[in-house]
């Protein structure tokens, strides 16, 4: 059981990431997409995770961690893609703040996040 619980949660990460190259966030370049775009992305992937049932959850990071088993990588592709898309900007960085002090006090030190935030 344990191992099909982390064969599910590499697979999740591995498709945010495949979600953020069609998205283009893997290029040279911070893409600029929309939210209907992030949307789209998501259920071509089959992704699980309904974008606009979690963007309404008290606590996103909470959930994408706790509840989803998402890792530390997945979880920074989720708030780098949604950090680029247009979502609003004080949500953005809400969910940055939350992410950072999330992995930060589990001892993960995200340079990617970090570079988000000025930081």
């Amino acid at each position: 059981m344990e191992d099909f619980i982390l064969r599910e949660i590499d697979r999740l990460g591995e498709m945010l990431l495949m979600i953020a190259r069609r998205l283009g966030l893997l290029d040279s370049e911070a893409p600029d997409y929309s939210l209907a775009d992030v949307k789209d992305e998501f259920e071509k992937a089959g992704s699980p995770i309904d974008l606009d049932t979690l963007l309404q959850r008290e606590n996103p990071v909470w959930y994408l961690m706790e509840d989803c088993k998402l890792s530390g990588h997945g979880l920074e592709t989720m708030i780098d893609i949604l950090f680029h898309s247009d979502l609003d900007e004080t949500r953005k960085h809400a969910l940055l703040q939350d992410a950072l002090a999330y992995l930060d006090g589990k001892g993960y030190y995200s340079f990617r996040l970090h570079s988000l935030s000025g930081g």
